[in-house]
């Protein structure tokens, strides 16, 4: 594991020192979800206004929140592509709003023209639901100090889960995020700006998310870079507790915590005060100090 993940002019430690008297449980990062989208499968049109955008945002920074992450495009299930100009005018005045709120900003994207405006504007983060497939994508951040997260998806959102079919879906996510990582660094990307992504709900079935939760740890181990578990309110959650996408709050604290278990470095979540609170309770039971900071 990197020692540390950089993002712009942010440095997340992430790795955690035991000692013989002392076991301390690792404190994951909490990415707040702010979509400024009108069709996102949780919270569409809730804050799509600037304003609105900005109070929310605040509300996350009050809730304890360790990074924004900034969606203008909606990547759920069967969703189209957003033109580029309309995905600019959604986020990039956000970004140039919240650039010093002292937050790391991120921003949820696969265009490279949006990567590029969205560096200028001050975004700390690149989270790419494509992997950085794309040369363009590879260079616009490899010249710059952002952070990155390379997520894994079987096809596209309009058709990802028509059937989607793995052999072995651990390691089949593994292989891709392997090569598209060393793409990056071969393009002149620092390890240390790398986060990984197995892409819950892109392309999986129930039965491969909950494998791939399972072997979060394996990956992690593997690669040797944070893993960013994104799981909150997600279908698969639906598909175990029969609850409709407003009323996952409970299964998505779980889910969390399972992730956090199997050792996740970022959980990036829609309800931040009260991931926040189950990471200060699960930390106290599984830490031999109660260190809740």
């Amino acid at each position: 594991m990197t020692p540390y993940f950089e993002c712009g002019k942010y440095r997340f430690p992430m790795k955690v020192a035991n000692t013989t008297s002392t076991k301390t449980v690792f404190k994951p990062l909490v990415m707040g979800i702010l979509n400024v989208t009108p069709d996102s499968f949780s919270d569409g049109g809730k804050f799509q206004s600037l304003d609105h955008a900005i109070t929310h945002a605040e509300q996350m920074i009050e809730d304890g929140v360790d990074i924004i992450d900034i969606g203008g495009e909606s990547s759920r299930p069967g969703a189209m592509p957003l033109p580029l100009d309309e995905e600019l005018k959604r986020v990039i005045p956000l970004i140039y709003a919240l650039r010093d709120c002292g937050k790391p900003i991120s921003i949820d994207t696969y265009k490279p023209e949006v990567m590029r405006e969205a560096i200028i504007a001050g975004a700390d983060l690149i989270n790419d639901i494509r992997g950085f497939a794309s040369p363009e994508a590879r260079a616009v951040v490899a010249d710059s100090d952002v952070g990155l997260c390379v997520m894994h998806m079987q096809k596209s959102p309009e058709v990802m889960q028509h059937q989607p079919d793995y052999q072995n879906v651990t390691q089949e996510v593994l292989a891709f995020l392997r090569e598209r990582c060393d793409q990056l660094i071969a393009a002149g990307v620092e390890k240390k700006r790398l986060s990984i992504d197995p892409g819950f709900g892109f392309g999986k079935t129930l039965e491969h998310n909950i494998e791939l939760l399972q072997n979060i740890g394996l990956m992690q181990e593997e690669l040797g870079l944070p893993l960013l578990a994104g799981i909150s309110r997600k279908t698969m959650i639906g598909s175990i507790t029969g609850k409709p996408v407003e009323r996952r709050m409970a299964g998505s604290l779980a889910a969390a915590l399972a992730a956090m278990a199997q050792g996740a470095r970022i959980l990036r979540v829609h309800d931040v005060a009260e991931t926040v609170d189950a990471i200060k309770v699960w930390r106290a039971v599984n830490t031999n100090k109660n260190v809740c900071e």
